[in-house]
């Protein structure tokens, strides 16, 4: 289908079914054309806070298989967890409602937007999006935005604003990003993941590259080398950062930290542009605000304004995300990490604010990047302290059956003094029992780990 016949049947007054409304882009998609006239329901296995948020903008959800004519629908749009044997894709065929895949129909979204800002990389897209997104709304430029973590100021993932800027996320996962027509395009980072997809590292260089040269403009880590290599072959407008690479164009120097907030003078060129303080900690935000500082000044934005608007930013939702003070008076927090480089990070942050000892609990996301990253997994834990445990939860599922054998036990038995406890129940009493004043408690993971948390909060 092409991108006109896509925007044709999304015109005010037509209808639209979401297989898979729950998802954070879908359900941003979804209240999008809700906002636009369209008549949007849709179908997603579970209730969630997503479900329940789109019930009340009236937006009618199906839990059950129980659709009848998919609600009269013009149009299904299907996220890429919903496979060919989904009985809503079925049904949609049967009755002839063309289908379109959410990449596609996010990409014909965006190509009336007169500035299209893409943020890839295997890691820190959600965050890096956010950034820019806060000092863009902070500069009033009034972007829309479509990203992969909700966002506080906005209410939620998505921001219905003008038609001068869209900002997105641009997932790689089954190279949704190809679908994409970015005119800057960041790339934070580049390695190994998604190996249910991706056949090893050369396929995800060749996707990376191929989306970088959609873009008029690409804003590049250099540091990451394999960000490095993809840049040298794109042949547009090449703007690179990094910390460590002398060669960068915006970088950050006199880096210091202050309660694991970090401060540094912007420079670009060489020549300092404005004195930043971050309200995030830990170094991989000095690598987000880089990129973040950089898409801003080539869409003009003063650092005046980027400077406050850094200052001000708290970060996203489930993006080491401050919950509460529990009883024992340990702090809880919650964070996404779900990928051995994503872990490190965080818990660099974490060790640089945590003023006792750190619980981290982890619940792996799908069992094939278990298996297929188990050592780096493991490793992932090293950087902790003697006193600090690790408590894995069992491996969430997601799209996956596990035909690999792999196990949270089997990380347990890798990782120095880790626990496995098999219930969230479990892991929850057990942290009520031994968590005490001035300790951390951080629940970890792209699944439904973050029920832990609303458990030790519930008492």
């Amino acid at each position: 289908m092409t991108e006109r016949e896509i925007r044709e049947l999304c015109m005010p007054g037509r209808r639209i079914f979401f297989i898979g409304i729950g998802g954070i882009s879908m359900s941003a998609l979804a209240m999008i054309y809700a906002d636009r006239g369209c008549a949007v329901s849709g179908y997603d296995r579970t209730p969630s806070s997503l479900t329940d948020k789109l019930k009340s903008r009236g937006i009618k959800v199906h839990f059950d298989h129980d659709a009848p004519g998919l609600d009269g629908a013009g149009l299904a749009v299907y996220s890429s967890a919903i496979k060919a044997d989904n009985e809503e894709r079925r049904a949609a065929e049967r009755l002839g409602i063309p289908c379109v895949r959410r990449a596609e129909f996010l990409g014909a979204l965006m190509t009336g937007y007169e500035n299209r800002i893409g943020v890839s990389g295997m890691h820190g897209k959600s965050t890096a999006t956010s950034m820019i997104t806060h000092i863009f709304f902070f500069a009033d430029t009034n972007p829309t935005v479509i990203s992969g973590a909700e966002l506080g100021e906005l209410g939620g993932a998505y921001r219905l604003g003008g038609d001068k800027y869209f900002i997105f996320e641009a997932d790689e996962y089954t190279d949704s990003f190809l679908s994409f027509h970015p005119t800057t395009a960041v790339a934070l980072n580049i390695e190994l993941d998604h190996v249910d997809y991706f056949t090893g590292i050369e396929h995800i260089r060749r996707s990376f590259a191929q989306f970088l040269s959609y873009a008029e403009r690409a804003v590049v880590n250099i540091d990451d080398s394999e960000t490095r290599c993809v840049a040298g072959g794109y042949s547009g407008d090449l703007i690179t950062y990094g910390i460590d690479s002398t060669d960068a164009e915006f970088t950050a120097r006199d880096i210091e930290y202050e309660r694991g907030m970090p401060r540094f003078t912007l420079c670009r060129r060489g020549e300092a542009l404005a004195h930043i303080s971050l309200a995030v900690p830990g170094r991989h935000n000095i690598y987000n605000a880089l990129a973040s500082s950089a898409v801003a000044i080539l869409h003009g934005i003063p650092t005046g304004a980027l400077s406050d608007a850094l200052a001000t930013f708290k970060g996203a939702k489930r993006r080491f995300e401050f919950k509460t003070l529990l009883p024992s008076g340990a702090v809880l927090y919650d964070d996404y990490a779900h990928h051995p480089t994503e872990i490190r990070a965080s818990l660099d942050a974490a060790l640089k604010i945590a003023p006792g000892r750190l619980w981290v609990i982890y619940q792996p996301h799908t069992y094939s990047r278990t298996a297929g990253l188990f050592d780096e997994f493991c490793d992932a834990f090293s950087a902790l302290r003697p006193s600090d445990r690790v408590i894995f939860a069992d491996i969430y599922a997601a799209r996956e059956v596990n035909v690999w054998g792999v196990s949270s036990a089997d990380l347990a038995a890798r990782v120095n003094d880790a626990l496995y406890i098999d219930s969230f129940a479990g892991i929850a009493d057990y942290i009520r029992e031994n968590a005490a004043g001035g300790d951390m408690v951080i629940t970890m993971g792209a699944g439904d780990v973050f029920k832990i948390g609303d458990m030790l909060m519930s008492r």
